[in-house]
């Protein structure tokens, strides 16, 4: 029997759904929600995700600003910005797209950010706050992954979680909001022995190593809820020479026979990032004027 698959864009735009009705509510309280996004250099694939940023931003009834900088904008002129917007009351959201260019000092940026409008949850005020269990920013895939989880399962308290992958992007705060739900946690990693044996053991498994279609069906446990991460580009020889596919870290036509749930790639994680980037901003600007927080939308 295939598993029920975890469909993201229909999740993902009844999460902007809400944001929109909270959004009417607080322009009632005269508070509109704005998020500035910096984009610095021409990398293609972050011109069209902050493109679609905007758009999802104007579709929710919030503020929206673009500041588009050269490549060659020096590191102290990036700062100045972010300064400006961390000073402007309007803006309750600032998000650098990353990669910066080479010159940049990625941390350096991000910590330069105020961490009440860190809408993308990497300053590291947020992540400690975070790890210690205190109300921060949440990276927007792990928190859409949660909300997805808490969406399918409901209450995660003592379900055994295997998050495959460390990165401070994904992996390592994914594991925190598991332990916040209760959850009993190991992270697994390229140096873990035996990690089929240690995946098999989960309810949960969120995959979000960066390698394609690792993840094989002997790895899970009958029943268990797979949420796929990963985004990865593989050759396609049947579309055509030179042709690639998107998959992502699990080898889905095997695992989907096991699991009892399955997101895809694409059409699984990837819809939530931006709704949940933009419940961030909401969550922000409630934080901002003291009114209460969105519920079901923030941690």
């Amino acid at each position: 029997m295939s598993a029920i698959i975890l469909n993201g864009k229909s999740f993902g735009a009844r999460l902007r759904e809400r944001v929109a009705e909270h959004v009417a509510g607080l322009k009632t309280e005269g508070v509109v929600p704005g998020l500035a996004v910096v984009l610095v250099g021409e990398d293609p694939a972050s011109q069209i995700y902050v493109r679609n940023k905007g758009i999802a931003v104007k579709e929710a009834g919030m503020n929206g600003w673009e500041y588009r900088m050269p490549a060659e904008t020096s590191e102290a002129d990036l700062l100045a910005k972010v300064e400006e917007l961390n000073n402007d009351p309007a803006v309750h959201g600032i998000l650098v797209q990353l990669p910066l260019p080479k010159h940049m000092d990625d941390t350096k940026v991000i910590n330069a950010i105020a961490p009440e409008k860190d809408v993308d949850g990497f300053h590291i005020l947020n992540v400690g706050k975070l790890a210690t269990g205190q109300k921060a920013m949440v990276s927007c895939t792990p928190l859409g992954c949660l909300l997805l989880l808490r969406d399918h399962l409901g209450d995660l308290s003592g379900k055994e979680a295997v998050v495959i992958g460390r990165s401070n992007i994904v992996g390592k705060p994914m594991a925190q909001l598991l332990l916040g739900e209760s959850c009993t946690v190991t992270i697994a990693h390229s140096r873990t022995k035996d990690i089929a044996e240690v995946v098999r053991r989960a309810d949960i498994v969120v995959a979000a190593v960066g390698r394609p279609m690792m993840v094989q069906a002997d790895w899970i446990k009958p029943g268990a809820t797979v949420i796929d991460v990963g985004i990865n580009r593989i050759p396609a020889p049947e579309k055509g020479e030179g042709k690639t596919r998107v998959v992502g870290d699990v080898d889905f036509e095997s695992v989907v026979e096991v699991a009892g749930a399955i997101t895809p790639v694409p059409g699984g994680v990837g819809p939530l990032t931006i709704a949940c980037l933009l419940a961030n901003t909401v969550t922000a600007a409630c934080r901002a004027h003291g009114l209460p927080e969105p519920e079901g939308l923030a941690v």
